[in-house]
């Protein structure tokens, strides 16, 4: 089986580390692998802490993923001997004002009715959790299974594992899908180049929709939604978990790393592809943490940066067999991205492998879009 993969995110490598692993030639087609949404992301692994109500099914595979991570990593790591920066610790979610903590009151209900266990704090408890937290925080909930990877050590970490296995990198942009007897037969590429396949696997993100070649309603509309983020390095100890936080109706998210980065995150922005840092967005992560953590203005500036996050017309990932015989998508990850790779990369390697796909997979196939299908 050759299987081409257009875009090198951490969708796309993922899936490449596991068809490899089934036995299939594979080859990555990316001009910037692991560069996208994947390079900007925190990384934080939260299905219970992003959950939003009707959701259910995205709760779902986001637990199930998850719950794959500790034998995700363990086995990427030893296969290449590189730290992806995994942590198990929990989550934080703390309000600062009295409608900051309604909403996490109802959203605890929510969670229990669904038997996922979140505990409840007072303000004084998420000081003794977190004693960097501004006095005038008012409660809070700890989801104690959620915790976090660093993308920039996961993706690099992905495409060794699929290297080590034959998968092959082509640093070109995939201009088309080739299209045979209405069948999809390879990729090709912006210098011209033809890379012939069995099945062709779309994981461009937000560019998953600009493939010449392929018919009119076969990739559902995939858009881009901005995020801005910023990242703080301190010498000494500031943060010890994963915290997210509702100030004031705004929320933002702070996460720590090992060696004392920061990452202050993240606006969501329906600006079309534009990636621009701007000042008002920079201006309100910084309001709503320095809000919740006085000191954060004493932490060293080190970066700021803006991804393109790939939002289908549900918010929810598009992953399986399209209508074109020959190609298939995954795409449409929006927040959770890193948080759904392992078993993304399952489904869509089974999906490419005819073999069986995990159960979790049935909410998410591109069909649900087709008017047949409603």
């Amino acid at each position: 089986m050759e299987i081409v993969i257009i875009g090198a995110g951490v969708i796309g490598l993922a899936t490449a580390w596991r068809a490899a692993a089934g036995g299939a030639a594979v080859t990555l087609v990316d001009p910037a692998p692991m560069s996208g949404a994947s390079s900007v992301a925190a990384g934080m692994l939260t299905p219970v802490s992003e959950l939003t109500y009707g959701e259910e099914p995205l709760l779902r595979l986001g637990l199930a993923s998850r719950d794959r991570y500790p034998a995700f990593v363990a086995e990427l790591e030893e296969r290449t001997g590189l730290d992806v920066a995994h942590r198990t610790d929990g989550i934080l979610e703390v309000a600062f004002d009295s409608g900051d903590l309604n909403y996490l009151d109802d959203l605890r209900r929510f969670q229990e009715s669904l038997g996922i266990p979140t505990e409840a704090l007072t303000g004084r408890e998420c000081r003794r959790h977190e004693p960097m937290l501004a006095p005038g925080v008012r409660g809070g909930l700890l989801a104690p299974e959620d915790g976090s990877v660093d993308p920039r050590r996961l993706t690099p970490a992905l495409l060794a594992a699929a290297e080590a296995l034959g998968a092959r990198l082509v640093r070109r942009r995939a201009a088309g899908v080739l299209v045979e007897r209405d069948r999809a037969t390879g990729v090709r590429l912006d210098d011209g180049t033809e890379l012939r396949a069995d099945r062709v696997l779309i994981a461009a993100g937000p560019w998953s929709g600009d493939l010449e070649g392929v018919p009119a309603g076969v990739v559902p509309p995939v858009r881009p939604v901005k995020g801005q983020v910023i990242r703080l390095r301190t010498a000494v100890p500031f943060l010890r978990r994963c915290t997210r936080a509702l100030v004031r109706g705004s929320s933002v998210y702070l996460v720590p790393r090992a060696d004392g980065e920061i990452v202050v995150g993240a606006t969501q922005e329906e600006l079309g592809f534009d990636t621009r840092v701007t000042a008002g967005g920079l201006w309100e992560l910084l309001r709503d943490a320095h809000e919740l953590l006085p000191g954060i203005t004493e932490l060293e500036f080190a970066e700021v940066s803006a991804g393109l996050r790939p939002g289908s017309p549900d918010n929810a990932p598009v992953m399986g067999a399209s209508a074109l015989p020959g190609l298939y998508l995954g795409t449409g990850h929006f927040r959770n991205g890193v948080l759904l790779a392992p078993v993304s990369a399952d489904i869509l390697a089974a999906t490419l492998l005819d073999e069986p796909v995990p159960a979790e997979a049935a909410p998410f196939t591109p069909d649900r879009f087709s008017p047949e299908v409603h």
